[in-house]
């Protein structure tokens, strides 16, 4: 049974988290990498009215509830093989007992749409994948035989690299444009505003954030730009992020450092500073929290992949 909204003000009380501003979630596509892959449990951060510019493949592997896409709202189980379009708001509610935890709800793929836009217009036959991803502006769920069939090739996705990885990408892409009976999920007439979205005041302060990284980005003052007091401004930013105002910066300072480190071309003292460090010492201890190594030995690691690609193309 599926519902939608709005229009009918008797449907507006059962789905309020449709009423809110959706979240903007920050979607992390590691360096070497052209989409992300992973699986979250329930409760998780992520699992709120929310929308993100990226394509989104999600697969519930456990637990039923309802589910929200734009203005529809349905039931899930295991099997639910959804693909949303970019900015569409979403998220799945899981129904299960007060403090009960599990450990996987579902597995994820997030995609940027310039990826896939330059795959199809360097490959002639993935035009075909251009009405899957038209139709995919409104939200389309999948058959249960689909839903099953992509399991295994997203459990394999998960600890795949190289190659390998496109391969199954694109099986997995092939397996929904092959699906006759996938069904499109919010209105005809609906369309995602990620403008109004991002006018909201938390929404604002990410955008700002994101474009002032190597700006002194200080609590309080991002706690003006939402008209809230400092403590207030921390909580509210924790409960939609799933992280501390400081965490969330330097997780994008950090991420901003590795592609400089790829360019080669700046010192890491410059780098420090141009995403936003103020000494060196700050730097390479946050790096290291988050990526598990030095930023010197970061730039040596992929210094040794270059080579090891270059020596492949000479022999």
């Amino acid at each position: 049974m599926t519902d939608r909204i709005p229009g009918s003000r008797a449907m507006q009380g059962r789905a309020s988290n449709m009423a809110a501003t959706p979240d903007l979630e920050l979607v992390d596509v590691r360096q070497g990498e052209s989409f992300a892959i992973w699986s979250h449990g329930y409760p998780y951060r992520t699992v709120r009215w929310h929308f993100h510019p990226e394509y989104e493949i999600q697969l519930i592997t456990a637990t039923s509830g309802k589910y929200f896409v734009g203005d529809f709202i349905g039931q899930f189980q295991p099997g639910n093989l959804v693909l949303l379009g970019p900015n569409l708001p979403h998220n799945w509610i899981s129904d299960v007992a007060p403090g009960e935890q599990v450990p996987e709800r579902g597995i994820i793929v997030q995609f940027p749409g310039e990826f896939i836009n330059h795959g199809i217009h360097a490959f002639a036959e993935l035009h075909e994948l251009e009405n899957l991803l038209l139709d995919a502006q409104a939200g389309l769920v999948f058959t249960p035989a689909t839903g099953a069939a992509a399991l295994p090739i997203m459990r394999t996705l998960l600890t795949t690299r190289g190659c390998k990885r496109i391969q199954l990408f694109l099986a997995l892409l092939d397996l929904m444009t092959a699906d006759d009976g996938r069904v499109a999920l919010a209105s005809h007439g609906y369309i995602p505003d990620a403008l109004a979205y991002m006018s909201s005041r938390l929404n604002h302060v990410l955008r700002f954030i994101a474009e002032n990284l190597d700006t002194d980005l200080r609590e309080s003052s991002l706690a003006e730009l939402t008209q809230q007091s400092a403590s207030a401004f921390s909580r509210s930013f924790r409960k939609h992020t799933g992280m501390s105002c400081i965490q969330y910066i330097n997780r994008l300072r950090i991420n901003g450092a590795c592609e400089l480190l790829m360019q080669g071309d700046l010192s890491i003292t410059d780098i420090c500073f141009r995403v936003g460090f103020n000494n060196v010492s700050n730097f390479n201890r946050h790096f290291l929290i988050q990526k598990g190594v030095s930023p010197s030995s970061f730039r040596k690691y992929q210094e040794l992949n270059l080579a090891s690609r270059n020596l492949a193309q000479a022999a």
